[in-house]
């Protein structure tokens, strides 16, 4: 049984919160990461890397642009570029952030609520009473007008 209170501590702890938080976000980065490398970066690498074959092979060192008769022969296989692949990664980024914000949040709001209810509320201090504010007001004007 110790051990399960031990956990419990753990996981009530914000430690524990901001690592998984961390592990999450990291995880929906990594997929922006991935999908700009394989769907933006390396197609257009590809590319280039098949424009200067070709132009080297076609036309001897020219301009593969200056040497292509329509825009078909530009295309090289495989090096499409794909924005809405990417896109849809930064959406589903955007959208895994905003739930474990809600989450964070909602688990912040409990925390403050359950320290709340284990926190004895602090009496103000007691001050004069209306008897005693009226006294000391009545000696005053004795006072003035001696």
């Amino acid at each position: 049984m110790k051990l399960v209170d031990e956990f419990k501590e753990f996981i009530a702890k914000g430690n524990a919160m901001d690592m998984a938080v961390g592990v999450v976000v990291g995880g929906a980065f990594t997929a922006i990461v991935n999908s700009l490398v394989d769907d933006i970066i390396n197609p257009f690498i590809a590319f280039l890397g098949g424009l200067v074959t070709k132009s080297a092979t076609a036309v001897g060192g020219g301009d593969m642009v200056k040497s292509a008769a329509s825009i078909e022969e530009m295309v090289i296989p495989g090096t499409t570029i794909a924005i809405g692949s990417f896109i849809g990664a930064v959406i589903n980024f955007l959208l895994i952030s905003f739930v474990i914000f809600c989450v964070v949040k909602a688990i912040n709001t409990m925390k403050d609520k359950m320290v709340k209810k284990a926190e004895p509320e602090e009496e103000a201090p007691a001050g004069p009473t209306q008897e005693e504010l009226l006294t000391q007001i009545r000696d005053l004007l004795e006072k003035q007008k001696k």
